[in-house]
Parts: C-alpha cells; structure tokens; sequence
C-alpha cells in the first residue's frame, strides 16, 4: 500500500522583544545605563529624526518612557523670555503624554502655579519652573512640582492623589526627581521643607518624613548591599547621608562637600560616587554614624556643577565645562580628560547604551563617545537653536530627547 506523506509545516513565531521602558530620572536605578542596541549616532534637523513635537512650554525635565507613552513636564505663561518674563499670576505647570510611535498629543494635564514663585531671573532662568522628572511604576505616573506638591496620575491622565512637601522657594528653583522604593514615593524637598518625605504611592498618605536635606538639588539613589539590604543615599552640604528606605531613619553620614549639592549619586557593588562643583568622591555605603574617616576610600579635586557621573566597568563618565572626564573607580585617579569640539556648558547627565557614552549640552549640541578607557569622539549632533537641559530618555533603540521648546525621538521609526 502506498502511504501519503503529509509534509509537516512548522511554523515559528518569532515575537520582537518589547521595548524596554524608561521609568525615570536616568533610568533603572537611576543609572543612567540602557541595554539597547543599535543606537543612533549621529543625527541633525534632517537626519534620523523619527518625530518631533512642539512642547506647549519650555521646562528642564527628562522624558521617561511608559510603552507606547512619553511623559514629560513643562511649564507656560510667565519665565519663557529674561527680557519680558510676563506675569506670574499665568505661570502654569503641564504634565505632558505623547505617542511615542506617532509623536501626538494624548493627553496633557495643568497645574497653576501657588504664588508667589521665584522671580524668573538669575540661576532660576536658567532651567524654569519644570525641572522634576516624572516616575512610573507602569500603571501610574508620578510627577514633583516645588511648592506645588506631588501629583499622581493614571497613565490615561486621571488625577488619583495630590499632596504638599512644604511651601518654601528659592532663588535658584527646584529640580529633585522623585523615586520609588515599594510601596513608596520618596521626594527630596530640600528647597520647599528642608526634608526627605515618603509617600504611601497609591493614597498619597506621608509614611516618613526627615529633616536635615540642605542645600540639596539632587535626587535619592537606592543602594543594593552584599548582605542584600538595600540604603538611600542623597547628596547635601556639607554631607553624604544614608537611610533607611523603609523608615527614614538616618544610618550614616560622610562630610564629603563643601557647599551645595546639584549632581545626583550613582551607585556600583555598594559604592556610592558623588559630585560637586569641584569634588569628586566616593563613598562605600553600609557604615554606621559618621563614616568620614572609615568609609571614603577617595576624594578628589574633579567634579561638575550640575551634571551626574555614569558608572561603567570600572570607571566614572561625566562632562562639564566643554570638557569629557574619564576616572578610575577603584581610586579616582583621571583617565582622561579632553576638551571636546565646541565646548559648552552640561545641566544634563550622561546616558550609555550600546556602548556609547551620549553628553547633552546646553547650547552647543550633543556628542557621542566610544564608551572606554580611550577618548574617542564618534560624533558631534546640532539640532534647533533651542537649550538642552534635560538628558534623554533610552528605549527601543531610540532616544527621547527634549529641549525647551520641542520633544525628538531619535533613531529609526517603529
């Protein structure tokens, strides 16, 4: 007997892995380290731009990235212009939700400013009213707003909860980024209560509050242990301090600075590393009361205003005055330290993916380099004249980059 065969088809469905989300300042863990490959390297007004969007007002915040949703803030209506500042009275706050595929509005939520706020003049022109970046776990977004509090919001752009962090100002504004640790909300209030406060994130209840933030422009960092507890660690004058996430009580402290504090932390293998103006430090998280003498394996005279440092195999990446540092992390001696093309000023962190170290200027574009030991510049990006405070967001092998007037998505279309 003849058989028949039947050819057996087999069939493979191949899925393409989602795209990695961005869920706050600098990333997972506040890292500012993507796992993304085939990043873009170079790019113009014309060149590998997938989408642009014109912000409906200026602000310093970093995106983050939700699934199909990019959030940011911005603000309107007064501080847009050092000649004709307007009227305070219209100074309004926007939490923003763009399609990250198209580059259209989805949603966009106000918040009139609690006056009266900072005269717009001096260090506070020179990153606005919209500083925070936003958080999310996923489901809700979190977004900082100074004297005007915290808000949490769903990600179709309902209101769930609001709640104050104090009322005081400053002449050089605010700009902390909150995080989350569980089932809290952690904001560094420095500027409006002189206090590190944790919120319940799905209620908005207070669950800690501590004293003693000063001079502190930073935002917390969360710190893995061996023995596998976990510490917060926030940078003020003229101290490195630690905590307890759970419970806010005060561990440790290192007299690290000698004045204030903007860059934020990064943490490797429980070291904690930190800048200042002209500092460059670095601080092994665990100790118990004052670590100073016990705990600061090196402290060196490098640093930056306002820029953070990056982490990556071994050494520590940052950008400041026009110029590139590469330092050795096991004892902070300098690798390199080059002046790149055109110079310029960095309010924004540095981001690494794909083997790339991204720098984002103020004014004088971003530059691309090799991310290693050797000093090697594969690319100087310009786009509209318009100012770069915030660093880009990474997902899907694209970047998020926005300036005070437009919000790009970078790289190829999905």
């Amino acid at each position: 007997m003849k058989r028949t065969l039947f050819p057996i088809l087999l069939i493979v469905i191949t899925a393409s892995p989602a795209c990695a989300d961005w869920l706050q300042f600098r990333g997972l863990g506040g890292s500012g380290v993507a796992p993304d490959k085939g990043m873009p390297v170079t790019w113009s007004v014309t060149e590998n731009i997938a989408w642009k969007y014109e912000m409906p007002g200026a602000g310093g915040s970093s995106p983050i990235v939700v699934g199909d949703k990019v959030l940011l803030s911005c603000y309107s209506g007064y501080g847009l212009d050092r000649s004709e500042p307007g009227d305070q009275k219209n100074l309004t706050r926007h939490l923003v939700c763009v399609d990250r595929r198209t580059g259209k509005l989805q949603w966009k939520a106000d918040f009139p400013a609690p006056l009266p706020e900072p005269e717009y003049s001096s260090y506070q022109a020179l990153h606005g009213y919209a500083s925070s970046t936003p958080i999310s776990d996923g489901k809700h977004v979190w977004v900082f707003l100074g004297k005007a509090g915290v808000y949490c919001y769903d990600l179709d752009g309902k209101e769930k909860w609001k709640a104050s962090v104090g009322t005081g100002t400053h002449g050089w504004g605010s700009g902390t980024s909150p995080i989350l640790h569980k089932d809290l909300l952690i904001v560094n209030a420095s500027v409006e209560s002189g206090s590190l406060i944790a919120f319940d994130k799905n209620s908005g209840k207070e669950r800690w509050n501590t004293k003693g933030m000063r001079s502190s422009w930073n935002t917390p960092i969360l710190v893995k242990l061996a023995n596998g507890t976990t510490e917060l660690a926030v940078a003020t004058q003229p101290k490195m301090l630690g905590f307890d996430p759970d419970t806010g009580k005060e561990l440790w402290d290192a007299a690290t600075y000698d004045w204030y504090v903007c860059p934020s932390l990064v943490a490797h293998a429980g070291i904690l590393y930190g800048l200042q103006h002209s500092i460059c430090v670095a601080v092994k998280a665990g100790g118990r009361g004052d670590v100073t003498e016990s705990h600061v394996p090196w402290k060196k005279n490098l640093g930056a205003v306002v820029s953070s440092p990056l982490y990556h195999d071994g050494n520590l990446y940052w950008a400041a005055n026009g110029t590139a540092f590469c330092v050795k992390a096991s004892d902070g001696s300098t690798i390199y330290r080059e002046r790149l093309k055109a110079g310029g000023d960095f309010y924004a962190s540095p981001v690494l993916a794909d083997g790339k170290l991204y720098y984002v200027s103020r004014s004088d574009g971003a530059y691309v380099l090799e991310a290693g030991p050797k000093f090697n510049l594969l690319a100087h990006n310009t786009l509209d004249k318009s100012t770069f405070n915030a660093g880009p967001a990474v997902s899907g092998s694209q970047l998020f980059l926005r300036s005070d007037r437009y919000l790009y998505c970078i790289g190829k279309e999905k």
